[in-house]
């Protein structure tokens, strides 16, 4: 399945979630914190994906792809003001954006390794500025982790959603795996999302991949860090640096 897919159970945890004013300005803290270390705030921004932050989002262009019909219609009952851009017509937007922002892992949302690549280059030659996105420290993952992301439960009142995540990893490829993410209310009721083909992403080879897509740097925002609404796993975030940039 789609990355869409996979950013549809972040949506549902923020809708159900009776505190996602915090939650939202929490997410905009975090590229505060990022366009405050690149010097900008930028005009143009990308969006990969739903992320809630896309509420809170003061740049005069927003744009979005991979993206849901549900979260497009999420968005537009929130008045938010975007251009939704067919994930088959980017490359007509190449160097459009000051900002593209593609949280979640993103990059691990490959089949193979040529899949990753391409998909590091494509998201590149759409910004001028930076790429914003987060991975997890999977070459220092701890063993008994690699089964199960850290679940959740977001409660509303009497009621509450349980958040559950599998990770499936490939018998013969260790940098190969597959998840799905498990959502059950009080009633039991069951929601899935998935299944969806993974691949291990190490910041080293982000950098690499990065810099061969034409990016002058990449860093690792060290007090900054990231975690998604449905589980409790922390994840790094990461900004890649264009050359309109100043570096």
């Amino acid at each position: 399945m789609t990355f869409s897919a996979y950013t549809d159970s972040v949506l549902s945890a923020l809708i159900f979630n009776p505190k996602s004013a915090d939650v939202i300005a929490r997410k905009q803290e975090i590229l505060d914190g990022v366009y405050r270390t690149e010097n900008l705030e930028p005009t143009s921004i990308l969006f990969v994906g739903f992320n809630p932050a896309i509420l809170s989002c003061r740049a005069k262009t927003i744009s979005v792809t991979e993206i849901s019909d549900t979260a497009l219609a999420f968005l537009k009952s929130k008045n938010v003001k975007f251009t939704y851009i067919s994930p088959d017509n980017l490359g007509e937007y190449q160097k459009k954006f000051q900002c593209v922002i593609a949280m979640d892992e993103y990059f691990t949302f490959a089949e193979h390794d040529q899949d990753q690549q391409d998909k590091i280059a494509n998201i590149c030659s759409l910004a001028t500025a930076f790429v914003i996105s987060t991975v997890r420290d999977y070459k220092n993952q701890d063993f008994k982790d690699r089964d199960f992301s850290k679940p959740i439960m977001v409660r509303n009142g009497g009621n509450y959603k349980l958040y559950v995540e599998n990770h499936d990893w490939d018998l013969k490829d260790r940098t190969l795996w597959t998840s799905m993410v498990y959502e059950i209310d009080a009633a039991n009721a069951l929601t899935t999302y998935g299944v969806f083909n993974r691949r291990t992403m190490f910041f080293k080879q982000l950098a690499k991949f990065s810099m061969d897509a034409g990016a002058v740097n990449f860093l690792v925002h060290k007090n900054l860090m990231y975690k998604s609404l449905i589980k409790k796993d922390y994840e790094h975030v990461v900004s890649i640096q264009f050359e309109d940039n100043g570096y």
